[in-house]
Formats: structure tokens, sequence, C-alpha cells
């Protein structure tokens, strides 16, 4: 039996379990919500970014990047309780458990504040030491100290974001998520450049990152408390602490390594080379993120229902939804390169200035080529971590950082800025490949490797054309022509040798739908 510390209550009918039929559906249409909710906030970014690096400079923009990088190091710090609310809040979800579900949010908030204040205290306190150990110029040091302070709190705060969205993940409702994230976040990014030109410098940008914060753990807390009332009520999960503890070890282990994996260049490359590399770097990273945002966006439902598919009689489901999403994925990868590899060198000098269009776009080049493998690898991660098997993930991670942190710190030091870039892709490259050896053999998905060959054939007019619209660089209008054909060749050959006939009629069911909208139809 649960025990907890809450008063006896009147006993409530339990709750059927929802039905798990058309969970495929919801999570194409959830991930769908969640990259507008990406997309939104970045079209915002590009216009407001280009002031704001104008406005700070190269220097402190680079300082501005690194305060919001050092709270990155310590994402550990709430104990993985994100990702082990949205994990055993899904699967009572699935029992229809909901009394069950908020016990488990309200616990793991709980432990998440005992792990992540320590930890913010310990940033307040050493803000200066912990600056001063990444080569900021002396000049800054008090501004970045301060800031640094602020971006504590904000870290927070941002872990209870994490959790308090429980309900609405578990119930695969981006859209009101997607939201709740996204105009907080649009409202800073046009504040900032506003508060730096008032004067307020790096300080003010992060207070504003602060409220923005604020702002988005009111509205989970609003909304989650709508969809599941029991969310706010008195009482914490006893015999099931040991579980989430457990869960919570295994990601924190795991997450830890992998944010070395993730970020561990960008520190080496201001330690060794300057603050200004690391803007140059963060610049082209950034860029070449936006890769990922699909993926990114996908595991946000993919993650809470593959946690309500572990039961052994929905495993089938499961691996067809693994399958599924790796093709959608697969096909959507050599596009995005290849739009992105076209835009990419008129994209920084226009976008950040003639500095970062020179220093930037090498960088890029390399980095793309990881961040494909990247895009692939959050399918396979989201469904080990599902089935509990943080441990795996943790093991491979760890072995990958001594591999990685050798190899970062040569290349860095061989080539820079260029190393940087190189080393993280090659990481990214090993660690796709074998997580997802790891992830099918668990989910008994079967393999894709004849639909990626053709898929190799398809994109071969894309590919051409890019290419080809690259010698007509100084020729806009052309270029962009042969790229647009290029792509009307890759998706009719995607049409007529990749998809089946259910994924097509799937699409135009989807364009029916969209043509002839039915009056009334609930959001």
């Amino acid at each position: 039996m649960t025990a907890d510390v809450s008063p006896p209550q009147a006993e409530k009918p339990a709750n059927s379990p929802p039905s798990t039929a058309g969970m495929t559906t919801k999570v194409v249409k959830g991930s769908l919500w969640t990259l507008a909710g990406q997309v939104a906030p970045l079209a915002v970014s590009l216009v407001t970014t280009p002031f704001t690096i104008r406005l700070l400079g190269a220097e402190s923009y680079g300082v501005l990047i690194l305060i919001g990088l050092i709270p990155t190091y310590l994402g550990f710090a709430d104990f993985g309780m994100s990702m082990a609310s949205t994990k055993f809040g899904s699967e009572a979800y699935a029992e229809g458990d909901e009394e069950k579900e908020g016990r488990v949010v309200r616990t793991a908030a709980l432990i998440a504040l005992c792990t992540s204040v320590p930890v913010a205290a310990i940033l307040m306190i050493f803000a200066t030491q912990i600056v001063e150990l990444f080569n900021v110029p002396e000049a800054l040091i008090g501004e970045a100290s301060l800031a640094l302070r602020i971006a504590s709190v904000t870290f927070v705060v941002n872990f209870m974001c994490g959790i308090f969205n429980t309900p609405q993940l578990a119930r695969l409702r981006m859209d009101l998520n997607t939201v709740i994230n996204a105009v907080p976040r649009i409202l800073g990014l046009i504040a900032t450049p506003i508060v730096l030109y008032l004067g307020y410098g790096v300080i003010g940008a992060v207070t504003v990152l602060l409220v923005a914060s604020l702002l988005n753990l009111a509205g989970h807390l609003l909304t989650s408390s709508h969809l599941l009332p029991e969310l706010l009520q008195l009482g914490y999960v006893r015999s099931r602490s040991f579980p989430i503890v457990k869960f919570g070890f295994g990601i924190i282990n795991a997450g830890f390594a992998g944010m070395l994996l993730g970020n561990i260049e960008k520190g080496l490359l201001s330690g060794l080379v300057s603050v200004r590399s690391l803007a140059h770097y963060s610049v082209a990273f950034s860029l070449a993120a936006m890769l990922t945002m699909f993926s990114s966006s996908m595991i946000q439902s993919l993650f809470p229902a593959f946690s309500r598919l572990q039961a052994d009689e929905r495993r089938q489901h499961l691996s067809n939804l693994y399958s599924t999403s790796t093709r959608l994925v697969l096909l959507c990868i050599i596009p995005l390169i290849t739009f992105f590899v076209f835009i990419a060198e008129p994209f920084f000098r226009t976008w950040a200035g003639e500095e970062f269009g020179r220093e930037s776009t090498r960088p890029f080049y390399f980095l793309v080529i990881g961040l494909s493998f990247n895009m692939l690898a959050y399918i396979p991660t989201a469904a080990l971590m599902a089935a509990s098997k943080t441990g795996v993930l943790a093991l491979v991670n760890w072995v990958e950082v001594i591999l990685y942190l050798f190899a970062a710190w040569t290349l860095i030091v061989s080539f820079g800025i260029l190393g940087a870039a190189i080393a993280w892709s090659l990481r990214a490259v090993v660690d796709y490949l074998i997580i997802s050896i790891i992830a099918t053999r668990l989910n008994g998905s079967k393999s894709w490797i004849r639909a990626k060959a053709k898929l190799v054939l398809c994109s071969l007019p894309l590919l051409s054309s890019l290419a080809i619209g690259k010698t007509f660089q100084n020729l806009w209008p052309i270029a962009i022509v042969i790229l647009m054909l290029g792509f009307l060749g890759y998706g009719l050959s995607v049409w007529q040798f990749i998809l089946d006939n259910s994924e097509k009629e799937y699409a135009r069911s989807l364009l029916d739908k969209l043509r002839t909208p039915r009056p009334g139809a609930k959001a």
C-alpha cells in the first residue's frame, strides 16, 4: 500500500485507464505543436539576437553565453526529477490513477528542491571564483559574477517548470505545454535588447530570463492543476520514493556525462583559446542546433508515450511507434542539412556581422555532420529512458567522456575553434551508433537498412542541386530556383519509393483535414 503524509480522505472512484488508440497520431501532432513552440521563439530570436550581439559586443556576448552555459553544467542538480516525474506520472496516468500521479509530481518536486537549492547556493557564494576559471576579462568579472548569481535562481525555477508540466505531457497535451513555454520565452527575447539599450548590460539580460522563467512556472502550475486537481493537494509518496530516486540517480549519472559530452568543448574552447572564440563557436552551434528542433520536439511526446507503452501487452505498439518515429526523422535530415548548408555563410554575415561570417562558417559545416546523427539519437535515448535503462546510458556516456575529453583537448589545441567542431561531431556519430543498436534490440524494431539505401538514392537530386546552387551563390535567384527543383525531386522520390501505401493514405487524410476543418472541432 502506498503511504503518504496527507490526512485520510474519502475514497474516490477509480479512473479507467486512457486508451492508447491513435497514440502515433497524437505523438505526431504533439511534435508539431512542440516544433511550433520552438520555431516561434526562434523567429523572434533571429530578429533580436543581432541587436543583442551589437549592443553587448563580442566579449560581453561571450560572457552572456558563458553565464547560461555554467548552470547547464549543473543540469544534474534536480536529481533527474524532471524525467522521473514524466515517466512515473505517465505510467500512473496510463493506469488511470490520478491521485498517484499527483503524488508522483509532488514527490519529484520536493526531491528536486532539496537537491538543487544547495547547488544554487554554492553558485551564489563562489560566483567570482567560478567565472575566473573561464578566462573572463578582468573588467567583466564583477558583472559576470552578479549575473551568475541571478542565473542560479533561474535554473532552480526551470527545474520546477520541468516537473509541474508533467500532467500536460502525460496526456500528450503538447498544445498547452507549447503555449506556456513559448509565450514567456518570446517576451523575454523581445525585452532583452530593450533592457540592453537602456544600459543594464549582461545583468539586465539575465534578470529578464529570470522573470520569463517565473512566468513560465506560474503558467504550468495553473494549467496542470486544472488538468489534475490532485496536483496541489498535500502529501507525497513514501513507498514510491525509492523507484523515483533510483531512476533519478540513473538519469543524473547518464545526464551529467551527457552534459559533458554535449558542452565540454565549449568550456575548453573558452579556457584554451578565448571568450571571443567561444562566441564565434556558439553562433555556429546555435544555427547547427536548429537541425535538431524536430527531433527534440518529438521527444517531448515520445518519452511519455514510450512510458505509457511499457506494459507487455503494448510492446508491439511501442515497437511500431519507435520505427515510425525513426523513419520520420530520417526523411527530414537530408533536406534540413541541404537548406542549412546553403544559407550558412550569408546568414552569419547578415545576422551576426562580418566577423562571425568569417569565423563561424567552417565550424558550422563540421557541426552539421554530428548534429545530423544527434537528431536520430533522441529516439533511442527516449526509448531507453522509458524502459528504465538509464544505467546503460550512463555506462555508454562515461566511457565516451574519457575518450572525448582527450580528443577535444587535443583537437582544440591543434585547430582551435575548428577542432572543437570536429571533436563534437565525431563524438555524436559514435554515440548514435552505440545507443541505436542497444535500443533497437531492446524494442525488437526492424532494421531499416534497405530503406536507408533507397533514401540515399532519393537524396541525389537534392544534393546535386546544392552543389550546383553553390556555384551560383552570387546569383541568388538562380541558386534558389535550382535548390527548389532539388527539393521537388527529393519529395517526389520519397513519395514514390520510400513511403508505403498506409503512410501515403495518412498523408492524404491530413491534407484533407487541413482543407476541410470540421466546425466546432476541438483543438
